[in-house]
């Protein structure tokens, strides 16, 4: 097998792509042959030494993958050799082959391509847990989506429009906010004009008629989250989802008290492992979605696996709409 390693994580310019033995799966495990792996924000963290898991080394990373079964080590009943899986276990992923515990390995129904697989756990799983389960979104209520044209934030309007929200969606071009309206947002605020510091509380409050949005979907962090919060409706609920602007804001907590509003911490990756069951059936729901039709990621391009460096330069550059995607 050939992969990216990680022997010093000081950086993407340290990976080197390597050819390594092929792993033999050991109790609970399989060995996967990856067809697809997608780059989300951590995997930049995890290469930098940034992130809150840091895996022992050497490493190959890539948390999000999607492929075929080609061994099944000692316990595995659910999955048989042949069988299209996704994963979502945090590394491997950026490579030809990776071991994964059977219990993450998520089973692909006929028809699900290995692409829309690979960009489809995280970004999925974390905003149907979000806005279902921790902000119990009601239809009719509105959504604030931050940072709406990346690949949680697409996911997020399609998900709370599917649940008969409406969506406002803030992203930072014309370009930008043209795709979140193609996903179905209601209404968009691009934020390199309503910016944090000028107008984007005028905005927010005149798009929902002064009353503030239910609920507040912030993976952004950063200067965006005060003026969001302080825009926020009577009982609204702020979901702390991520900090991909880099620094994580203090909020005034008078703003919670006089609002009645509540600060909700979403942490989809420890809900599946203490709710495995709650988990296992909102996956089902997804990929049922998915199958209908009615969710779909979106894919800003594909990218040879050996292109991975190119890949987090594209990430970089902050131009990325939906999930860029490495293939073998």
């Amino acid at each position: 097998m050939q992969a990216w390693l990680c022997e010093n994580p000081v950086g993407v310019d340290a990976l080197t792509w390597k050819e390594l033995p092929t792993p033999e799966p050991g109790a609970g495990e399989v060995l996967i042959e990856i067809q697809a792996a997608s780059l989300n924000f951590p995997d930049l963290l995890i290469v930098q030494n940034k992130y809150q898991m840091k895996p022992p080394l050497p490493f190959v990373p890539g948390s999000e993958y999607a492929g075929v079964v080609r061994a099944v080590g000692e316990g595995v009943t659910h999955l048989q050799v042949g069988q299209s899986v996704a994963c979502l276990s945090g590394t491997g992923g950026f490579g030809t082959h990776t071991l994964a515990p059977a219990a993450l390995c998520m089973p692909l129904p006929p028809g699900f391509p290995p692409v829309d697989a690979a960009a489809f756990i995280m970004i999925y799983a974390t905003s149907q847990h979000a806005l279902v389960d921790r902000a119990q979104l009601k239809a009719g209520e509105t959504v604030l989506v931050l940072g709406a044209a990346g690949g949680v934030g697409t996911a997020a309007i399609q998900l709370a429009k599917a649940a008969g929200a409406r969506v406002i969606a803030a992203a930072s071009s014309d370009d930008k906010c043209a795709l979140c309206r193609q996903l179905g947002a209601d209404e968009t605020i691009n934020y390199s004009v309503h910016t944090p510091q000028t107008t984007l509380r005028d905005e927010i409050k005149r798009l929902t008629g002064g009353k503030g949005p239910d609920v507040i979907y912030d993976p952004v962090g950063g200067d965006f989250a005060e003026p969001a919060f302080r825009s926020i409706a009577w009982r609204g609920r702020y979901l702390v989802v991520g900090f991909a602007s880099g620094p994580i804001p203090s909020l005034p907590l008078n703003l919670s008290l006089l609002k009645g509003a509540s600060i909700v911490g979403v942490f989809w990756g420890d809900f599946a492992k203490r709710e495995p069951k709650a988990n296992a059936q909102m996956m089902q729901t997804l990929a049922t979605m998915y199958m209908k039709g009615q969710i779909k990621p979106v894919i800003d391009q594909t990218l040879p696996m050996k292109d991975l460096p190119k890949a987090y330069a594209i990430m970089g550059s902050r131009s990325v709409k939906g999930k860029l995607v490495l293939v073998n």
